[in-house]
């Protein structure tokens, strides 16, 4: 098993991160680009990879500990969680973890801690534009 882990602070409230984390019509604005996710009946989701197959996965979004979880269904390839949490009622700090059961899933260190970084700054981004978009 192979695990990455990567935080980023957000200058925002957790709940309003994690509102936007947990928006599944809204994920593609935040994954990776090549990363599609349509959700079915929760917490079942496919996730579609670039053009390539959908993978059967779980989404669950659990708003009172401000925590996403996901994995793939059947073949156990990999899982990961999402934390948010509240800094000095002010900013947030997100923390995205992945793990990989099986080595033909892990594409590498530097891919998937690329990867995080540009999710996590895309959901900053993302945030931002919600949260400057309801202050006026």
């Amino acid at each position: 098993m192979t695990e990455y882990e990567r935080s980023r602070v957000m200058p925002a409230l957790p709940e309003h991160v994690f509102d936007q984390a947990a928006n599944v019509d809204q994920m593609d604005q935040w994954l990776p680009g090549e990363l599609q996710v349509h959700a079915e009946e929760l917490p079942a989701v496919t996730v579609r990879e670039g053009g390539e197959a959908e993978t059967a996965a779980l989404f669950k979004a659990r708003r009172e500990q401000m925590r996403l979880e996901w994995g793939t269904r059947g073949d156990g390839g990999y899982a990961g969680w999402l934390q948010v949490a509240g800094l000095d009622g002010g900013p947030s700090e997100v923390t995205v973890h992945l793990s990989f059961f099986a080595g033909q899933h892990d594409p590498g260190r530097q891919a998937v801690n690329g990867a995080l970084d540009r999710s996590l700054e895309r959901l900053e981004d993302q945030v931002r534009l919600r949260v400057d978009g309801t202050a006026g």
